[in-house]
């Protein structure tokens, strides 16, 4: 019986070769027609087991392991649906065993077009549980780890593997796609893949040491940042707690501590309070993030105040640096603690002179909760002809996913102010009064509405509730002062304005260098004469009640807007602008049309006209070109590169951090009115939250100077000599003090890190530099050379704390970064330090090579050979 049944199976496959080469043959002359569909089918009615005939024509031919449409692959699908039409032919019991055994094999060489068709064939679900996961494992440990992923999908393995283990070198081949796809069907599975991604985000932990278990293999990109980043897309994605990555939660809770702390303590930008009250959010409960508090305060504060907030959340002394435990002790002993939020910068005391102010009495500023109280202004509102500056407030998010929610909204008219309570307004049976309300107030185009960013505003409270979804569709009769801001600049640059806003930085007293105003603070600023006070700009909007602060300034916020534009009419030419300001600023109440949706992304028009079509506008006539000086930008996390670049050629530039989510870019750019530089995916997310022309696309491909090229280009920025290291690389500061060689080596001295041994030495070396390389023999003496010359000011007595060497910013002088022989320079006259970090610079090859890389772009900009020199 064996001998016949083995003679059978001989028969039978030399049937099944012979009708492989008939195949072949039609293959070959493609005649993929009717008649190779029917010498096929033919062929399977013709053998005895047409299941191990199709297993021996793919195990005779190779032509079915590669990619594509494959004869294997031919045969394969039609026997599949042979089969439907003849399910006798079926096999069972030991046969299919013997059958699945052998396909098995034929499945680690096979492409994924090959898995679906011979799992239903042989019945591969049916066989034995250990069988599958001893021939998944088979493939895995061969290396095959991204087919092995995929059978196991195929066969609903996961639940019987370890999901780390499968996982762990997808993630090192950067295939994130098969990962989701491996957990996508279980939430067990989902949790445990979220909890190791969350290990693999502790500090301590190496990435690189994963790989070293898988050979071959690299984490190219599986770093801190990339894994924080999936983390919480995944977290979103699966709708699982966030408690579940306590390593990532706490990461970037840390990173909006640091935004703090920067906001407060260098930018100064924040008040006591408000930055209190984000602290006490932020850090909650989480005995981790109170201990990195205290650090952080022991860096920027002092030590009296870091063991006041250990105090506050009753830290054990044994987790304090020793300095804070020492304070500790002292606080406990006092009868009475005096609370740490009391003091007030003496700097706030000049805010009312230093500001713009609200012209109106502070009983016209009404806070509305109820749909009730907002009846009586109604109409007054809805006037027809009214002139409505608009304003919107949402709690910070610090990077946090998903969108802002609006809190309030600003609404102000001739002599008064409205500010909405949203928290209040939305709930369940007031929305539809007040949606009705908002609507007919953005959709009447006899009502001119005034914005700054109006777009990104309308994008936020689209998402605060289900009513606004499609009101930006319906918006007529907008004035986006940013758009006008943008056209305003370049002349504002080179008339005496700038000298305003030069003197005014210099009577901060104390304060030393203020931030540079940006966005609606400067256009106020240059058009009212007072920039906007923004240190309740980060709030939280969410806490009721409202403090008096935070009233004023969301009042001011909106009235303003009022101002400026009554002071733009009032003078149009004056500012630059066409005589008839109204019929230029206030387009017809028209709809986007098809065409302008229909716009390429990467054939964007020139960035005035982007910055001009805004809602219910038409475009105002774009400037020629514009300087580094009047261009500010945010560059997203993965173009850290580029951001480097701009700032080095005197760009405004602020970069996200690597653990920052995308979508903080966007919050930036409405702020302070910047333009996002992105790439790749997170373009269409950007630019949907931001205005027309607010949002940059580069080509991810090039190497960053070619991006910076290409954005300059876009932009037309004209790029000087003088731009060139115009801006600190570290901290995007433009301010730097003037120091001669003899004033640094004094204070290197004092500093303890120059010797007199030292200065005689290189004084030496320099005389013997000298006489032999005598400025007469130098066959370049007569080719003039690029200088550098940034635009700063001498240092003085009253610029520098001698005793702890310290600037009047607060910045310490990094004077341990100068290298020894820096000072032995013959031809080394000056030093410069940046007035916010204290990062010290001198002239040397990089400034030339700098200038030599961009010489493109220096060759084409209006005075280039112009320096700015301010002795």
């Amino acid at each position: 019986m064996n001998q016949e049944s083995s003679l059978s199976d001989h028969t039978d496959g030399q049937d099944s070769l012979l009708l492989l080469k008939t195949l072949q043959s039609l293959w070959t002359k493609k005649e993929m027609n009717k008649q190779l569909k029917e010498e096929t089918r033919r062929g399977f009615a013709a053998l005895d087991d047409p299941l191990a005939g199709l297993l021996d024509m793919l195990e005779s031919s190779s032509d079915w392991k590669g990619k594509g449409h494959s004869l294997g692959y031919y045969i394969t699908n039609e026997l599949q649906l042979w089969i439907k039409e003849h399910p006798a032919v079926q096999e069972s019991g030991l046969r299919l065993k013997k059958l699945q055994t052998r396909v098995f094999r034929i499945l680690a060489q096979s492409q994924v077009n090959l898995l679906d068709p011979l799992i239903s064939i042989f019945q591969l679900h049916t066989a034995d549980q250990n069988s599958l996961l001893g021939h998944v494992s088979h493939i895995y440990h061969k290396g095959k780890y991204k087919e092995a992923a995929i059978l196991s999908i195929k066969l609903k393995l996961q639940l019987d593997l370890d999901v780390e283990k499968m996982c762990t070198p997808l993630l090192l081949q950067e295939k994130t796609n098969l990962v989701e796809a491996y957990v996508s069907e279980y939430p067990d599975l989902q949790r445990k893949l979220l909890q190791t991604l969350d290990m693999w985000c502790e500090p301590s932990f190496n990435t690189t040491d994963i790989s070293r278990q898988y050979q071959g293999l690299r984490p190219n990109k599986l770093n801190h940042k990339m894994l924080s980043k999936l983390v919480f897309r995944l977290l979103e994605q699966y709708n699982l707690d966030p408690a579940l990555c306590p390593n990532v939660i706490n990461q970037r809770h840390l990173g909006s501590l640091k935004y703090l702390f920067y906001k407060r303590f260098v930018e100064k930008t924040m008040t006591q309070e408000n930055w209190a009250d984000h602290v006490q959010n932020t850090v909650g409960e989480n005995r981790w993030l109170q201990e990195q508090l205290i650090q952080l305060l022991v860096s920027y504060c002092d030590l009296n105040t870091a063991a006041r907030w250990a105090l506050r959340y009753s830290l054990s002394e044994k987790t304090l640096p020793y300095g804070v435990a020492n304070e500790l002790q002292k606080l406990k002993v006092q009868e009475r603690v005096e609370d740490a939020e009391s003091r007030v910068d003496d700097y706030e005391e000049d805010r009312k002179e230093s500001y713009y102010q609200l012209p109106i009495p502070r009983e016209n500023i009404h806070f509305l909760q109820t749909w009730e109280g907002m009846l009586r202004w109604r109409e007054k509102v809805l006037q027809p002809g009214q002139v409505v500056g608009i304003d919107m407030e949402w709690r910070p998010s610090f990077g946090v996913v998903g969108r802002p929610r609006v809190s309030v909204l600003q609404i102000a008219i001739e002599e008064q102010v409205f500010l909405l309570d949203l928290l209040q307004l939305l709930k369940p049976d007031e929305t539809e009064e007040l949606s009705h309300f908002v609507q007919t107030l953005f959709s009447d185009p006899t009502i001119i509405k005034l914005g700054y960013g109006m777009s990104g505003d309308l994008h936020s409270l689209a998402a605060t509730c289900s009513a606004f979804k499609e009101m930006d569709k319906q918006v007529q009769g907008i004035v986006d002062l940013l758009a006008v801001d943008k056209q305003l600049q370049k002349c504002w640059r080179k008339s005496s304005l700038q000298v305003d806003m030069l003197s005014q930085e210099k009577t901060c007293g104390d304060r030393g260098f203020r931030q540079p105003e940006r966005g609606l603070s400067l256009l106020v600023q240059h058009v009212l004469g007072k920039p906007l006070d923004k240190t309740e700009q980060l709030s939280n909007w969410e806490k009721r009640p409202l403090r008096e602060e935070q009233i004023l300034y969301a009042a001011s916020d909106a009235y303003c807007l009022l101002e400026v534009y009554k002071k733009l009419c009032e003078d149009p030419s004056g500012f630059g602008l066409c005589s008839d300001l109204t019929e230029s600023l206030v387009g017809k109440p028209t709809t986007k049309s098809r065409a302008k949706k229909q716009l390429n992304q990467q054939e964007m028009p020139s960035p005035s006209e982007q910055q001009a079509k805004v809602i219910g506008m038409e475009a105002l006539s774009p400037p020629p070109s514009i300087s580094p000086k009047e261009f500010s930008v945010v560059c997203d996390n993965m173009l850290q590169g580029l951001g480097r670049h701009l700032r080095c050629l005197g760009v405004d530039v602020r970069m996200l951090e690597n653990d920052d989510n995308h979508r903080k870019a966007a919050e930036i750019a409405r702020q302070e009115g910047r333009v996002i530089l992105t790439s790749g995916l997170p373009y269409q997310t950007l630019q949907s939250q931001v205005g027309e022309g607010r949002c940059f696309s580069v080509d991810c491909s090039e190497k960053a100077k070619e991006q910076a090229l290409q954005v300059l280009k876009h932009f037309n920025v004209q790029v000087s000599l003088a731009d060139v290291f115009s801006r600190c690389q570290l901290c995007n500061c433009d301010k730097y003090l003037k120091i001669s060689k003899d004033q640094m080596k004094q204070l290197m001295q004092l500093s303890g890190l120059l010797t007199e041994e030292d200065n005689a030495d290189w004084l030496a070396k320099s005389e013997e530099k000298q006489e032999t390389n005598p400025a007469s023999d130098t066959s370049e003496a007569d080719s003039p050379q690029p200088v550098y010359n940034p635009n700063c000011q001498w240092l003085e007595e009253s610029d520098l704390n001698v005793e702890t060497l310290t600037l009047a910013t607060g910045a310490s002088l990094q004077l341990a970064a100068i290298p020894p022989g820096v000072l032995g320079k013959a031809d080394l006259s000056y030093f410069y330090c940046c007035t916010q970090c204290g990062k010290v610079f001198w002239e040397g090859s990089h400034f030339g090579r700098v200038v030599s890389q961009f010489k493109e772009a220096l060759g084409t900009a209006e005075g280039s050979q112009s320096f700015y020199e301010l002795s």
